[in-house]
């Protein structure tokens, strides 16, 4: 289980802290949640800090931008050292080439679906994605209560993967904990995204090291 903790739940007078906390724990992924405040309604990391984080994670940089017209984006995202890149299929008007030109700057290239979206609606882009991000909640705010029906989502996508013989792995974001997480993976969920079940723990690095052994 690939384990991505979201920074949108750390201590933001800390970041350094946490940053260095997430590099010493058991954590595969640092995921970052970049807001715009039009595409969900809140805003949260810019370039500037994202280039501070930048220069101490030791991980593999997991960005999620929850913004509209992502396009004009993806060369700056790649130059402050995005390692997965992951855009919303309802922001994007040409996926395929927003996809193509994710991969052209070096990323991997992630599409998230929110709750209401289908799974269907990739079939024809499954094989050029390398990365499904499932949202279990509504995006745009931490600590959200997770959706039950992203489970059989999950096993949806799962099939529609294995249906075109494609490579993508399925990321899931939005109210995971061990219990949520459990049924995540069964149904064949290959990275979990957990916030504020991470960083509002006792301990965070044994929070993570539990959800690497799920």
């Amino acid at each position: 289980m690939i384990v991505s903790p979201s920074l949108l739940s750390c201590d933001f007078a800390n970041i350094q802290r946490d940053v260095e906390m997430l590099n010493n724990s058991k954590a595969d992924w640092i995921h970052i949640d970049v807001m715009d405040g039009v595409f969900v309604p809140n805003i949260s990391f810019g370039m500037p800090v994202l280039k501070a984080i930048g220069q101490h994670a030791k991980k593999t940089i997991d960005v999620h931008l929850m913004i509209v017209d992502p396009d004009r984006y993806i060369d700056t995202f790649a130059g402050l050292g995005a390692d997965v890149l992951t855009v919303h299929y309802e922001a994007c008007t040409h996926l395929h080439r927003t996809l193509q030109a994710i991969k052209a700057e070096g990323m991997q290239a992630g599409v998230a679906l929110n709750p209401h979206t289908s799974v269907d609606l990739l079939k024809d882009t499954i094989q050029d994605i390398d990365l499904v991000c499932i949202m279990s909640v509504n995006p745009g705010f931490g600590g959200q209560k997770f959706i039950p029906s992203s489970v059989a989502k999950v096993a949806k996508m799962k099939a529609l993967i294995i249906e075109h013989n494609a490579s993508a792995i399925i990321e899931v974001d939005g109210g995971v904990n061990l219990q949520t997480g459990a049924a995540l993976r069964a149904a064949g969920a290959d990275a979990l995204v957990a916030g504020s079940y991470v960083f509002k723990s006792d301990n965070p690095s044994a929070t993570i090291s539990n959800l690497k052994k799920l």
